[in-house]
């Protein structure tokens, strides 16, 4: 159907040669730009050592800007890390907290979004998991579970099992009413899901770039409100945090004034290129269009898997739709279905509690009902 064609040109992705790559909430794949423009940059070092890498280096605030474009924030709020742990990390200790202090988190949380805050502990912090295994924590429950000395909202937008979504703006606006920081794991929405974090009302916000994204694994970014980076702690400063970086032993000088201060040392100027190409990729033809056709493949996708008497798992009070399904056949064993798939060209992930499938703008409808043609013939 014309009017669902992908809006990511199937040309410049070529692992459609070989697979149908359903897997992204795992491990996205490079678009042939991206790709192209990391050869590039390979082929600058080798020849040219620091005459090759310093123009890269010189387009550091470039890319910052053009991953802030695709969240509606400022370059001057964006870091580039290694990871969402790194991130996280620097969110956990870098805020003021005292012994009795309060964390709330989801206790379904990747556990890169779990262990940094679970951290706290050792500094008598409360950090309180709450149970959200049958429903998304909701603006209302929220409300219920502030306590006089909460102090942070750690959270997913999207959940990696589930592909729950999460309402930020109205657990924003809960948050805010009590002065509590709203901090948010992006890395299973961005990429393929739109959002602004200036209208959401997020204070923090980190993605790897791996999976939605489709960057290279070892870098992520973090963003930071102006108000709260005024506020945070720099626990783990390096020679780049400084205002003056070439001004080796003056130890007088304060922090730089923007979110860069966080990277530290020097940073992974491959990994960002990586993330800028792609989502240059992915803004020229609008990220708000690539989520109404993910969310098209994902409504294709569970109507034929519930035609099977596949069970959808899946929690209640999400906020809309995103680009993760997991589903498991009653009386079939998920992960030598998983495999079967796979050796017919399907590619997701299998675990015991159900196979997780993720489509991103680049795949058709094509591709989904054959998925479950080949389901419907081992099912």
């Amino acid at each position: 159907m014309a009017e669902f064609a992908p809006p990511l040109d199937r040309e410049l992705f070529a692992v459609t040669r070989e697979h149908t790559y359903l897997n992204h909430a795992a491990v996205g794949v490079l678009p042939t730009p991206t790709a192209e423009a990391l050869h590039a940059f390979v082929e600058a070092h080798a020849t040219g050592g620091v005459l090759g890498t310093f123009p890269y280096e010189a387009a550091m605030a470039r890319y910052r800007e053009t991953i802030a474009g695709a969240i509606g924030a400022q370059g001057s709020d964006i870091a580039v890390l290694r990871n969402t742990s790194e991130a996280a990390n620097v969110l956990a200790r870098g805020f003021d907290l005292q012994a009795g202090d309060e964390v709330l988190v989801p206790a379904e949380e990747f556990p890169s979004n779990a262990w940094p805050w679970r951290a706290l502990r050792a500094r008598s912090i409360v950090v309180r998991e709450l149970d959200c295994s049958r429903e998304v924590l909701s603006p209302e429950r929220l409300e219920r579970e502030i306590g006089a000395r909460t102090r942070v909202l750690a959270l997913s937008w999207v959940g990696y099992a589930d592909g729950a979504r999460h309402d930020l703006a109205g657990l924003a606006a809960v948050a805010h009413s009590h002065n509590i920081a709203f901090v948010v794991d992006a890395i299973q929405g961005l990429g393929a899901l739109d959002l602004d974090v200036v209208a959401s009302g997020v204070d923090a916000l980190f993605a790897g770039g791996a999976k939605w994204l489709c960057a290279l694994q070892g870098v992520a970014f973090l963003y930071v409100s102006p108000e709260l980076r005024e506020r945070l702690h720099l626990a783990a400063p390096g020679w780049r945090s400084v205002v003056d970086i070439w001004d080796f032993h003056n130890q007088s000088q304060g922090w730089i004034g923007d979110a860069s201060r966080f990277e530290g040392g020097t940073p992974n100027f491959i990994g960002a290129l990586s993330l800028a190409r792609s989502l240059e990729l992915f803004r020229a033809v609008g990220i708000a269009r690539i989520e109404r056709h993910v969310v098209v493949l994902r409504e294709r996708l569970a109507a034929g898997v519930r035609n099977l008497g596949a069970t959808i798992v899946e929690r209640s009070g999400g906020a809309g739709a995103s680009g993760i399904l997991t589903f498991f056949i009653p009386g079939r064993e998920s992960v030598a279905l998983g495999k079967a798939l796979q050796s017919e060209g399907f590619v997701t992930t299998w675990r015991a509690n159900g196979i997780r499938v993720s489509p991103h703008g680049y795949n058709d409808l094509a591709e989904i009902d054959a998925f479950i043609a080949a389901l419907a013939a081992k099912a």
